[in-house]
């Protein structure tokens, strides 16, 4: 019978962190491969388009010190998807520093491969010219003008870039914007196992154990890919792995539960089963990989649009409560009157914490009733920081003092829990590229180098 391939995934992020008991334990079962997805969209447009990590350094060089001295001790390859958190050139040189770094406080010789995923503005233009493009639903259809706005574009790799890499057995390899389970799959498909099943634990992996109960993404997970099944295990003797977790985390960020779409294909769930193998670890057989016919990647861009000012406030008033909307539209229709000629464009939002904060518009019970107090965020975006401060302040002032029926002192609506209340939240970005890219095949436009670290 062949051996089973076995991957230890140590952290849902690169800086989450992950115990060093379960790492331990994950080096106990002799892994192939110890793999990390790094990165996510998750944090929002502004990490990519300033070009900085999501994750704190200082975490991020805690984790990979320990994947990568274990990785050298054991030739165990150490893989890193989406560098850097967003994958484009600064965040991959970002990380490539860390590890340069670790490699000579250690002492360590190391062959390193960088794949890039960062494309050339001019060449995506050609391309949407000739009608290369076409949007990911929601997104409207790209323009030239928009692109020309965009900071980076990245471009969401495959598995062919990793397994190119792989070729060349590097002992650390740090890739772009990568599908987030193609740093676990490649090797494995390298090695003559299923695409399917390697693609579907990579799914799983790549958010380490929060597919197991209590699900964590700061703790690690283990996999094994066999002949026709892949089977998922904690390493935590605190979690367990049940069908529910697992079938569960497989519908994770997906909008169809059967077909689960990526670059060149899809998996195809529908004769998917899950089975409890061991009281904590569960088994999976049945999925299928389905070939696209063209092969696509995903890019990601995003564009600054001005710079955003923040004051956070409280109130406990009742009165004032059971008026917050009429309250909030006030002190909007007071701004737009103030700010009338001041000529520049301004956006102002007030989050009201306790009614619909979290989800605006979209809340089904947009109520205060039973609400002792609210929280209350006043949020400026203006093409200038000075500007953005001076429509939040104004904001911020008007509802301090803001007149409304059963109002009982005039000292102050608001209390304030810092001091300055207003803050300089910085350049401002939103998400101006979320488009398929078509393409001849999934390595042209990920370019791949070596370094020979020397110690």
């Amino acid at each position: 019978m062949r051996e089973e391939f076995r991957i230890l995934a140590p952290t849902a992020i690169l800086g989450y962190g992950f115990p060093l008991d379960s790492f331990a334990a994950g080096l106990s079962r002799e892994p192939h491969l110890i793999a990390v997805d790094a990165g996510s969209t998750d944090p929002g447009p502004y990490y990519l388009g300033a070009g900085v990590s999501f994750t704190d350094r200082r975490a991020v060089k805690r984790d990979l010190e320990i994947m990568i001295l274990a990785g050298i001790e054991r030739n165990i390859p150490v893989v890193v998807g989406s560098a850097g958190g967003c994958g484009a050139d600064a965040h991959l040189d970002w990380c490539r520093e860390i590890v340069e770094e670790i490699a000579a406080e250690h002492g360590k010789s190391l062959k390193l491969a960088l794949i890039r995923s960062q494309l050339d503005k001019s060449m995506l233009q050609e391309a949407l010219a000739k009608g290369e493009i076409t949007p990911l639903e929601p997104a409207p259809p790209l323009t030239a003008a928009v692109l020309a706005e965009t900071t980076e574009v990245v471009a969401q790799m495959g598995v062919e870039p990793f397994l190119a890499a792989l070729a060349e057995t590097p002992d650390v390899i740090l890739a772009g914007r990568a599908y987030d389970p193609c740093c676990f799959a490649a090797l494995p498909i390298l090695r003559g196992y299923d695409a399917a099943l390697s693609l579907h634990l990579g799914k799983i992996l790549e958010c380490a154990a929060i597919a197991a109960t209590p699900g964590s993404g700061s703790d690690c997970m283990f996999g094994y890919i066999g002949r026709d099944y892949f089977r998922v295990e904690p390493l935590s003797p605190l979690r367990k792995c049940t069908t529910l977790s697992v079938a569960a985390h497989t519908l994770y960020e997906k909008s169809n539960p059967y077909i689960l779409p990526g670059p060149g294909g899809h998996l195809d769930l529908t004769a998917c089963q899950f089975i409890q193998d061991t009281d904590s670890t569960v088994k999976v057989t049945g999925t299928r990989f389905v070939p696209s016919a063209g092969y696509t990647v995903k890019l990601e861009g995003a564009r600054p649009v001005g710079y955003r000012t923040v004051s956070i406030a409280g109130t406990r008033d009742p009165a004032m409560i059971a008026g917050i909307d009429a309250i909030v539209e006030g002190v909007r229709e007071r701004v737009a009157d103030n700010f009338r000629d001041a000529g520049f464009p301004y956006n102002l939002h007030v989050h009201i914490y306790g009614k619909d904060g979290v989800m605006a518009e979209a809340e089904p019970t947009p109520s205060t009733a039973g609400a002792h107090e609210l929280g209350i965020v006043i949020e400026a975006t203006a093409p200038s920081q000075a500007e953005a401060d001076t429509i939040c302040a104004f904001a911020r002032s008007t509802m301090l003092h803001y007149g409304y029926p059963g109002r009982r002192a005039t000292a102050g609506n608001l209390a304030f829990p810092y001091s300055p209340s207003d803050f300089h939240a910085g350049a401002v970005y939103e998400f101006s590229v979320y488009h398929l890219l078509h393409t001849a095949d999934g390595t042209a436009l990920f370019p791949v180098e070596y370094l020979n670290l020397q110690a």
